[in-house]
């Protein structure tokens, strides 16, 4: 009988501890997978987001809360600037754009963004990709018109030609509508990034709209800035932050934004610990439901050795038997995996905006299940020298 065959019949005979050892294998593998993967993605994509922008000029802050609410729609805003620190800026011959925006309102849980309507014809979201338009056209300044990111259009139902009515603040209240009545004048094709998740709207609108403050008519959130050069940045930096106290000028944007993965840092470190643990459990599981079946295969194995079988030969089996199951729990991991990573990337995008490709290379989807399996078959070397020392004689010999 050949070393695979007496693998096959003792898998089909324990059947079922293989089925719950290899699902064990299955979730430490997915989960490792998948913690690694994700973690590692969305350092990568959430640095490289910004937008079609260098830098975001706001009223003092941290440059991390800047960051994430005029790049990524996320928190409040920190404050408004008067628009002569717009116009300021923009007069700057170091900038190349300057984009203003206004936040204050949404319209169920979707922000509205003010903002000007070359947002639409100079900004790249994505690397030489400009904003595309799936339906309609952009709004017009000074009209009660709204652009629609594609994720904000397809949660909502909204298309080209709806009319609706924006709710006070970022949260959504029902009792806060206002009375303003918006057209819908354009869907967005989706860009992967934040601003599919934005309501835009022309920046007076915003600024005007009944219900705030007469003074936010001449005053912004944020000023979006494309630099002309990289010096232009730090030039920039010792104006606003190091000379000044009532601005704060976020450049890069890619290092603020490295500044939170640092911040939850540890968080990673403790879901990988977990994966690890589970992957160790995993494996002390092969040991355990393999070296308790060697009390039930003491015949089994003597009747091989009585019939020619060495006991390099069974101590090999059994180790090739522990690597088969982690093999089938590290394949089966890739269906937790795609079921984690899957899940993950979905809430991201619909909290966030920022796209996650769950099957995208990664060197974990290599050294995890390889890394699995080795810790089985080494799982499986203490079963296998009980196999290897199991006496032929006492046990050939039948029990009452």
């Amino acid at each position: 009988m050949t070393l695979a065959r007496i693998v096959a019949k003792s898998l089909r005979q324990h059947a079922f501890s293989t089925v719950v050892t290899a699902a064990s294998i299955a979730l430490a593998t997915g989960l490792l997978m998948a913690v690694w993967a994700v973690k590692t993605q969305a350092n990568q994509t959430f640095t490289g987001v910004s937008g079609g922008f260098d830098a975001v000029l706001g009223a003092r802050s941290a440059k991390l809360q800047l960051v994430l609410n005029a790049i990524f729609h996320l928190e409040e805003s920190p404050g408004n600037l008067a628009w002569r620190d717009f116009e300021e800026i923009q007069r700057n011959p170091s900038v190349a754009l300057a984009l203003p925006i206004a936040v204050g309102d949404n319209y169920h849980g979707y922000r509205l963004i003010g903002t000007t309507t070359n947002l639409f014809t100079e900004v790249e979201p994505q690397p030489k990709r400009k904003f595309a338009f799936t339906s309609g056209r952009a709004f017009n300044a000074g009209y009660a018109e709204a652009v629609l990111g594609s994720f904000a259009a397809q949660r909502l139902g909204l298309k080209v030609g709806d009319k609706f009515h924006p709710y006070h603040g970022l949260l959504f209240d029902e009792k806060q509508q206002h009375a303003e009545t918006y057209v819908v004048t354009g869907i967005l094709a989706p860009s992967n990034t934040p601003a599919d998740r934005v309501i835009w709207i022309p920046l007076e609108g915003l600024q005007n709209m009944k219900g705030h403050a007469a003074q936010t008519a001449s005053e912004i959130s944020a000023v979006l800035v494309k630099l002309r050069s990289p010096m232009a940045g730090k030039q920039l930096d010792t104006l606003y932050n190091k000379q000044g106290n009532r601005l704060t000028f976020a450049w890069p944007i890619a290092q603020a934004i490295a500044q939170l993965f640092d911040k939850i840092a540890w968080f990673d470190r403790v879901l990988a610990l977990v994966a690890w643990l589970v992957a160790l459990v995993a494996s002390a599981s092969i040991l355990a439901s393999l070296y308790n079946s060697m009390n039930e295969r003491r015949r089994e194995i003597a009747i091989l050795r009585a019939l020619g079988a060495h006991r390099s030969t069974l101590f090999g089996a059994v180790v090739l038997e522990s690597a088969a199951i982690a093999s089938l729990g590290a394949i089966a991991g890739f269906l937790v995996y795609g079921a984690i990573a899957t899940g993950a990337a979905a809430i991201i995008r619909a909290q966030v905006g920022v796209v996650l490709d769950p099957w995208a290379w990664n060197p974990v989807l290599v050294w995890a299940p390889v890394g699995i399996i080795a810790s089985g078959a080494a799982a499986g070397i203490v079963p296998a020298l009980k196999a290897y020392r199991t006496d032929v004689a006492e046990n050939l010999v039948p029990h009452s």
